[in-house]
């Protein structure tokens, strides 16, 4: 129960954002919902004067459908036949007096009977708003769909029924196909509707976004809930719920993290009768609670094949993720100069700078949590992972993680055309594309996802499967695009580096075999390019060979340094210090380890960090003479 009763605190710490609509950075909005009410998108719009009189009505675009609707328990999960309206906004087929008269077809009872029966309760209850009572004393009238007809909003057939799938035939009639057909997915009949009220004199809230309603229909039905029962989260004493929650992660989500609604089929187990016997949580908590987890996976959830991994503080919501790479928590890019210069120390800094702000913000007592979502049928959604951590701990492990599984990237990110290069710690998702390609199944990126996270807040080892993937992988460039081998290459380096702590720059008394088979291979792939020009682009013979090195050196060494022989003609006195830096790396090599044993990770630190020390050294050159 503790991630419940951190959910409550969460809301109850948020509460000033509560009914706030809020956008993500694709637009789409979302909000911290108020208790008794959820989302929907709506489709038809209808204006009501405050006199409860039809004004107008339009077809609403996708992009302004959300929709913050007052809910009760049995609206929230209806399905199927039952019918459960909601108490203000609903489908034509409930909020449709006239809706029979056109045609409209039902199964058992009329839903409109019940929906303005609830509504009516609403109207007359100490707790009514003059905006409720407009709109109910116009539905009263049973005249909606004939008003619909009147504004071109829905339309009839030759028999005066509503029309039910648009096809060319109506043509004749309407012309070009309405709006309202590519609007709703089924019939007219499912529309969602939704009410405003106008005034000719002021401006007035809208419906769906005042904060007095959302309170009037809060206090109208908490008089309506009746049993009462021990609180299993608080230890209070509260009217209870057994129906919990659904669109947890998005709006067409119905998997649910509480039910028990099996009574015929092998839910207790034998263990109890009723599903209260089990646990008891009061309406009140589950809402708030489940609102809060709604908002907090809209805001900073990161969502892969329908696994959620969320972190956040109950008072600081905002918390970095152990997802992320180190970019994302300090945006620190490395430009030319300090590709140069620097021993990446002081980015490393900034990092541990930008920890220490989220540290600053949070509470002296305040922990974080930590929670991963994931459901293994449509109806069902498991806790997989929970931690209550303490900040402190919490943050110092990030700041271990990201300075120790380090290394120097330069990809693209997030879809963007341009590379950034910096230093720190790839993001898990990243890895797994390093470990297993960018086409791999996100049921297994998603797995990845989560074996990592005890590595980065447990500061486990990572695993060794992981890490020999991402090594091969690394060691074949020809089976994959450049950029994709150069990212992968990185990463690579960054798991090896956690369990060898070297640095980028190169170390010249690094005299282990395996690194300094890695810089006689860097340094040859770096003689072929600049023989070769930047107008040719095909692998260089190091890079081709490179797989069959890092399993055989000794030998495939024979053979890439037989290639290099033309190269080194045609770079004459230029490839003289390559020529000479060759001679110095393998004559570190003692006889005994110049053999065919298979190569460690730690070769391909050495080709990384010798490859990046020329391609300094060049750029320095080349800047040195353009000075001159």
């Amino acid at each position: 129960m503790s991630w419940l009763l951190n959910l409550l605190e969460t809301y109850e710490s948020n509460l000033d954002r509560v009914g706030v609509i809020e956008k993500k950075y694709n637009d789409k909005e979302y909000t911290l919902l108020p208790i008794s009410h959820t989302t929907q998108n709506a489709h038809i719009e209808v204006e009501i004067t405050e006199d409860g009189e039809f004004h107008s009505a339009t077809v609403i675009e996708k992009s302004d459908a959300n929709t913050l609707i007052p809910c009760t328990e049995d609206s929230a999960n209806r399905a199927g036949s039952k019918i459960a309206p909601y108490p203000l906004h609903d489908k034509l087929s409930y909020v449709a007096g006239d809706f029979v008269t056109y045609g409209g077809k039902i199964k058992k009872e009329e839903p409109f009977a019940s929906y303005i029966k609830q509504l009516k309760e609403w109207e007359q209850s100490a707790y009514s708003h003059p905006k409720v009572k407009s709109i109910y004393t116009y539905l009263r009238k049973k005249r909606l769909i004939k008003d619909l007809i009147k504004e071109h909003i829905v339309y009839v057939d030759a028999h005066n029924h509503l029309i039910d799938v648009w096809s060319d035939k109506y043509e004749p009639l309407y012309g070009a196909k309405p709006p309202i057909f590519s609007a709703v997915n089924s019939g007219q009949e499912s529309a969602f509707v939704r009410f405003n009220v106008r005034s000719p004199d002021r401006i007035l809230k809208k419906v769906w976004k005042d904060q007095e309603i959302f309170e009037s229909f809060i206090q109208f039905y908490k008089d309506l809930l009746s049993e009462e029962d021990l609180c299993f989260v608080t230890g209070k004493v509260a009217p209870r719920t057994d129906k919990h929650a659904n669109k947890i992660r998005n709006a067409a989500d119905k998997a649910k993290l509480i039910s028990a609604n099996d009574t015929s089929g092998f839910t207790f187990r034998g263990r109890f009768k009723k599903s209260d016997e089990v646990a008891s949580i009061s309406y009140e908590v589950s809402q708030k609670a489940h609102n809060a987890l709604k908002w907090l996976i809209n805001r900073q959830g990161k969502i892969v094949d329908q696994r959620v991994f969320l972190v956040w503080g109950n008072e600081e919501i905002t918390i970095p993720d152990t997802t992320l790479d180190t970019f994302s928590i300090a945006p620190l890019p490395i430009g030319k100069k300090e590709r140069m210069s620097f021993t990446h120390q002081e980015f490393a800094n900034e990092v541990a700078k930008a920890l220490d702000g989220y540290r600053n913000n949070l509470t002296s007592n305040e922990n974080v949590n930590v929670l991963i979502l994931d459901s293994a049928t449509t109806g069902r959604l498991a806790v997989l992972y929970y931690r209550n951590m303490n900040k402190e701990l919490y943050l110092d492990r990030l700041k271990k993680w990201h300075s120790t599984c380090a290394w120097l990237h330069r990809y693209r990110k997030d879809n963007n055309e341009q590379y950034i290069q910096f230093y720190g710690a790839p993001a898990t998702k990243d890895i797994a594309f390093a470990a297993y390609g960018p086409k791999v199944n996100e049921k297994v990126v998603k797995g990845l996802m989560e074996r990592m996270l005890s590595c980065v807040i447990d500061d486990r080892k990572i695993p060794l499967d992981i890490v020999k993937s991402a090594y091969q992988r690394a060691s074949n460039p020809v089976s994959m695009d450049n950029w994709e081998w150069e990212k992968t290459l990185s990463i690579t380096c960054a798991l090896l580096n956690k369990q060898e702590g070297c640095q980028v720059a190169l170390d010249t008394e690094n005299m282990d075999r395996d690194y300094l088979f890695g810089r006689l291979l860097a340094i040859a792939d770096v003689m072929e390019r600049r023989a070769l020009g930047s107008g040719e682009m095909r692998a260089s013979n190091a890079l081709r060979y490179m797989n069959a090195f890092s399993k055989h050196p000794e030998r495939t060494w024979k053979t890439i340094q037989d290639s290099l022989q033309p190269y080194q003609a045609r770079l004459g006195t230029k490839g003289l210090y390559l020529s000479k830096l060759i001679d110095e790396v393998a004559s570190s090599i003692s006889f005994e380890d110049f053999n065919n044993k298979p190569l460690s990770g730690k070769y391909l630190l050495g080709f990384y960090s010798q490859r990046h020390d020329l391609y300094q050294k060049k750029e320095n050159n080349d800047s040195v003479e353009v000075s001159n």
